[in-house]
């Protein structure tokens, strides 16, 4: 299943236009700030898909009987560019376990690259819903990788793939290389154009730069 909450009118397509506009971009608080929104709108939508059971609250003036989650989900990000949007998750799903995977594109001299896995931390993923996440999905070949780089903790009971924009060809990639059940991918722009260099036009540029400055 695919769901894009930017196909309707809503104030996520306002946190999209400004992080893609490269006459605001030079501000990174504000930058990072739209990414960690964009975040807790993730979360919250995401958070209808769990179950729920009642609990009895202790009120000053009586009991109340309320719906809480039954178990938090497991928050998982790419390094580095994924850590505002990941923080907007954590806003939302505050008490959760996290995890991180440190990916990279190494590049050839064909103009062609490959993901390389440096580095996995994670709690045990065994039957609990895990969220991934990763601000652009271009290739889909990173968050694939990371995905599986994860595997090696558990079997997640459901896994939600996360990224702010997409392209056609990254969400068909996952369609094709994820399990066909129990995977759910979310986003807020899908863009046609994926470059020969697997750069999304027109996209927002490097997330990770714009983010936290460009690295040598």
């Amino acid at each position: 299943m695919v769901i894009n909450i930017g196909s309707k009118n809503s104030v996520v397509n306002q946190f999209v236009c400004e992080l893609r506009d490269v006459s605001l971009q030079q501000d990174r608080m504000r930058f990072r700030r739209n990414m960690e929104r964009l975040g807790e709108i993730f979360a919250y939508e995401i958070s209808k898909t769990m179950e729920y059971e009642p609990k009895e609250v202790i009120t000053s003036l009586g009991t109340a009987e309320v719906q809480v989650m039954k178990i938090n989900p497991i928050l998982a990000t790419i390094l580095r560019a994924g850590l505002p949007l990941h923080q907007g998750m954590l806003n939302y799903f505050d008490s959760s376990d996290n995890a991180f995977v440190s990916a990279y594109r190494e590049h050839r001299k064909d103009d062609k690259f490959s993901i390389q896995i440096e580095y996995v931390s994670s709690p045990e993923i065994e039957n609990r819903v895990l969220i991934l996440t990763d601000p652009m999905l271009a290739t889909g070949q990173s968050m694939v990788a990371s995905y599986n780089s994860l595997l090696i903790h558990g079997k997640p009971a459901h896994t939600h793939f996360v990224s702010v924009v997409a392209s056609v060809q990254g969400v068909e990639y996952l369609k094709r290389m994820l399990p066909k059940t129990g995977t759910t991918i979310w986003v807020a722009a899908i863009d046609d154009e994926l470059t020969a260099l697997g750069y999304i036009v027109p996209g927002l540029g490097d997330a990770g730069d714009l983010a936290f400055g460009q690295k040598v």
